[in-house]
């Protein structure tokens, strides 16, 4: 039966029996007409009875099935209904209409829920036309804070909707004011009535990418107005009528009242602001999709008692004249870091943003710490973790050096518990110090593969067993010698032993750990070892492969590629990497690795035949500069940080945007081509980092522990792949070859020196993407459609490059926006979508991932640290998963980072026009396992660093 004579819940009739009424919801609906109704559960049965009426025919009403499911699935719509709305609000009609769509498709009746929604479009686009030409609804008063109402001012709305749509492509003033109409009501609060806009625009984002442009442009009139109304209230009533706010009487009262509320050192005041308000571009803030402002908005923004006053531009130049602090032309300086953050070519890491021109200004991203083997060296190592995660740094421990279960203690004369007990104490450390409300504090313990407990800290993230020996919120990762993978490959035997009886093992790598281990396995054989145990090794590393693919956990990372490719072998020993597996520095008890992040939007760099090498060269030059900065600006909670920071200065340029630069290059994720994009522009971008050093240490000296690194004897990242290859007498299967000037380069390097003693390091860029409205870090698209969740709420997602390409082949419309949804954001089983398309627009869990560890591999050459490289795998198996890792070992790679596998048989959708907001429903592939196997681009693990 045609889709036209579906029912709206509106215009239903009661053909229910009383058994499907459900109590206890007491709030109010709004009609499409702007009144309010009492909510009345009747409804939704009698809705969903006549869309299988629709069709199946009247026969629908006598089964037994239907009947049963048609309450099934009101009391689920009521439950949500309930669970997602404060009832002293009211809920506007379509989203309870959104909830019956969600029900539909969980039961798997798939062609009612797709005639449904083909129905509500035709009824929606009945009612936009009808509302272009119709007065505003008669009636609509407004209430402010004092109590006193006043008529809707709808000339201003349109005004304002207007403005916000202004030189974007396929949006529509009118169908976001036919949208805000929709979600107003007489009485309603004057705060409201913005947030009503943003919103409007909100919920067509999915119909239209540019949609996500106009709903920031109406969200900053709110923040305008708050921090207006906070700091220069005379200012609002003018503002309401302007175009751009006036930086120059906005920007020195905020900055003195922040200075006043100590959120900001007070030596920005010394700064010329005559300057600084000159160089501000409120234009800029145009540039912000909603996803990216709405996250500043609730985390980054200076705010007091809820009240953010602190505006988007502002918040850069707040930034950059931290970072600027000590520069000798202070104003020069803070204007060009400014500059290159506002216009989105590089981003600071989070910390920095947070941090950056406070009273604390904490900028690193992450510390690496070496615990010692005893309780003080214990306690003092999880006091440390407190004390850096407080101000927003992820944490890497490394543990292996802390004796296993069932060693002695000299002091007591016992047995040891085990490293896990003291994992447990992390872990709930990590989950009490959260970062100052801003985000949870995160921590990744890393452990040897020859530890004695080895095998119980594969099962930290089960969620079966003693709970007390189980660490549900902790990432954990693998510290995977050679000599381990080699025995692996050969089917022998793994001995594993407890650190208090072998401790050289802790700090040697490569052939002297090897040389070590077999003596050590040959006392073990003889009896002369206390706590040992051998094991078969493929056994160790398929249940390795088996926990990371049940729990996500733990991560493999390879120690030898670190500690041989790392240009400070003669200042120390990389035991662990960071929370997100890029950061690859030595510690001991004496040092805390510190490093100091940001990355370079490669988007923005790209022309329509490559990558723009002069822009890269300018962007670099100054992100470096800015990354130095840091170290010497820092505010350090604990000395060996200091200590390590100064002595060493590394930092970590990444890049991010790197699938939306395939885009513009019409390349396929899945090609050669883009193996050759990820080498060629890693190159260019490491030569440039590893210049900009040597151009630093020129202007101020190099870094104190230069001498006797690699970069003093002229190896660069690119000639230490040699040094891995002849240590494990094995090929390390990746292209050597280079375009630029090499030779050159390195005798600059030994001649000058290096500031510092790294720089490269890929993060996951998981929030600082999102500010800057492309995709994250060098992972492919992870759906052309979805709803993506974080600590802001809920944001349709949208494939911007995609849609652009279906408009052009006149293919995006509703029918296409729904079998997205359907087929979770996936183009490739679309039969009008063209094959080229489908293949440039392949998602993550269609590219294999060996393209992605081909890809890792050309860029790794290039890094004297790592990247954070996830793998994404479709219906694995455990024969997939061990080449995959094998592949990777052998690849040269230093790490990766999650596991992240799907069922293709357990998928929630949603066939919703609007899917977004918190009132919404989530369409998104549900991936398997569950939680803790898959980074979900809202666990705050893939936040910590960025």
């Amino acid at each position: 039966m045609a889709a036209s004579v579906l029912p709206g819940i509106e215009s239903t009739t009661n053909h229910i029996p009383s058994s499907t009424l459900h109590t206890g919801v007491d709030f109010k609906v709004i009609r499409r007409s702007g009144g309010l109704s009492a909510f009345d559960a009747s409804k939704i049965s009698v809705a969903i009875t006549k869309a299988f009426i629709a069709v199946e025919g009247t026969g629908a009403t006598s089964s037994r099935r239907i009947h049963d499911l048609v309450e099934e699935m009101t009391g689920q719509i009521v439950e949500a209904l309930s669970g997602r709305t404060d009832q002293s609000r009211a809920l506007h009609i379509e989203d309870i209409q959104d909830q019956v769509e969600l029900a539909l498709m969980r039961s798997g009746e798939h062609k009612v829920a797709r005639a449904y929604v083909l129905y509500r479009a035709e009824r929606a686009q009945l009612r936009k036309t009808a509302a272009i030409a119709a007065p505003s609804a008669p009636g609509i008063t407004v209430r402010h804070a004092d109590g006193t109402t006043s008529p809707l001012d709808e000339t201003r709305l349109r005004r304002e909707v207007q403005m916000a749509c202004a030189g974007l492509d396929g949006v529509s003033a009118e169908a976001v004011m036919a949208e805000v109409r929709r979600n107003l009501y007489d009485g309603v609060l004057e705060h409201e009535v913005g947030l009503a806009q943003t919103l409007a625009a909100r919920t067509l984002i999915e119909q239209e990418p540019n949609y996500a442009f106009v709903s920031a442009r109406l969200l900053i009139n709110i923040l305008r107005e708050e921090a207006l109304a906070f700091m220069l209230p005379g200012e609002v009533r003018r503002m309401r009528e302007s175009v751009a706010i006036d930086y120059k009487t906005y920007f020195p009262a905020y900055l003195n009242k922040a200075i006043e509320l100590e959120l900001v050192d007070k030596e920005l005041r010394t700064f010329d602001l005559e300057k600084i308000t000159a160089a501000l571009l409120p234009e800029r803030d145009g540039n912000f999709q909603l996803l990216g402002l709405q996250t500043l908005y609730d985390r980054y923004f200076l705010h007091h008692d809820g009240i953010r006053f602190e505006l988007p531009q502002a918040f850069f130049m707040r930034v950059a004249m931290g970072l600027a602090v000590r520069e000798i032309d202070r104003e020069a300086r803070a204007i060009e870091f400014y500059d290159l953050i506002s216009k989105f070519d590089f981003m600071c890491s989070t910390p920095t943003l947070f941090n950056a021109g406070t009273l604390r200004p904490q900028l690193s991203s992450c510390f690496l710490t070496t615990i010692d083997d005893d309780l003080a060296g214990i306690f003092k190592a999880i006091k440390d973790n407190a004390l850096l995660s407080k101000y927003a740094g992820g944490l890497g421990n490394d543990w292996s050096g802390v004796r296993g279960l069932g060693s002695h203690i000299k002091g007591t004369n016992g047995q040891s518990q085990g490293v896990v007990p003291f994992l447990k104490v992390a872990n709930d450390t990590a989950i009490a110090v959260n970062q100052g409300g801003k985000r949870k504090g995160a921590v990744c313990g890393y452990l040897e593969t020859w530890h004695i407990d080895v095998e119980e800290f594969l099962d930290l993230r089960k969620n079966t067993g003693d709970d007390r020996r189980r660490t549900h919120d902790m990432n954990t990762a693998n510290w995977v010698p050679d000599l381990f993978m080699k025995r692996v490959e050969l089917d022998g035997s793994w001995t594993l032993f407890s650190p208090d009886e072998v401790p050289d093992l802790h700090d040697l790598y490569g052939r002297a750990f090897a040389d070590k281990y077999v003596e050590y396995e040959a006392k073990a054989a003889r009896g002369e070892m206390r706590v040992s145990r051998t094991v078969r090794a493929v056994e160790l590393w398929r249940r390795m492969l088996t926990m990371i693919f049940e729990t996500g956990h733990p991560w493999i990372t390879f120690k030898d590629p670190c500690n041989l490719r790392s240009p400070q072998q003669h200042a120390g020993v990389v035991h662990s990497s960071n929370l997100c597996t890029e950061i690859t520095l030595n510690t001991s008890s004496r040092e805390i690795a510190v490093c100091n992040l940001g990355s370079v939007n490669l988007a923005n760099h790209m022309t329509d035949t490559g990558l723009d090498h002069a822009h890269v060269a300018r962007t670099v030059k100054t992100a470096m500069r800015m990354l130095d900065n840091v170290i010497d600006i820092n505010f350090y909670t604990v000395p060996e940080a200091r200590a390590s920071n100064l002595r060493h200065r590394p930092v970590g340029l990444g890049v991010m945007g790197h699938q939306d630069a395939l885009y513009k290059l019409r390349i396929p994720f899945a090609s050669d081509a883009a193996v050759r994009f990820a080498d060629e522009s890693m190159e260019r971008v490491s030569y440039e980092a590893i210049s900009a050093s040597v151009d630093l240490a020129e202007e101020r000296g190099k870094y104190p522990s230069f001498e006797g690194s690699l970069w003093s004897k002229g190896i660069l990242p690119i000639d230490s792949i040699s040094i891995l290859e002849d240590n494990r007498e094995l090929p390390v299967r990746v292209d050597r070859s280079s375009t630029l000037d090499w030779d050159g380069l390195r005798e600059r390097v030994k001649t000058s020196g290096m500031r510092n003693s790294n720089t490269l390091a890929i993060a996951p860029t998981a929030t600082i993407s999102n500010i800057c409205g492309v995709t994250q870090s060098i992972e492919p698209t992870y759906q052309n459609l979805f709803v993506k969740s974080n600590m802001s709420g809920d944001f349709t997602v949208v494939n911007a490059s995609l849609v652009n390409d279906l408009k052009r082949l006149d293919l995006w419309d509703e029918v296409m926006i729904s079998d997205l949804k359907y087929f979770d954001g996936s183009v490739g089983t679309i039969d009008r979508v063209p094959e080229e398309m489908k293949r440039l627009y392949a998602t993550s869990f269609e590219v294999d991932a060996t393209w992605l560890i081909q890809a890792a591999a050309c860029r790794q050459k290039w890094i004297d640290q790592a990247q954070s490289l996830n793998l994404y795998i479709d219906q694995p198996s455990g024969k997939k998963l061990d080449g995959l890792y094998r592949e990777a070992w052998h690849a040269g790679l230093k790490t990766t980072y999650y596991l992240r596998s799907r069922s293709a048989t357990h998928v929630e959708k949603s066939t919703m026009n609007r899917t977004d907001g918190k009132l919404n429903a989530v369409a998104v592939a549900t991936p398997l396992p569950a939680k803790g196997a898959v980074c979900d681009m809202s666990d705050p693990g893939c936040e910590a660093c960025q």
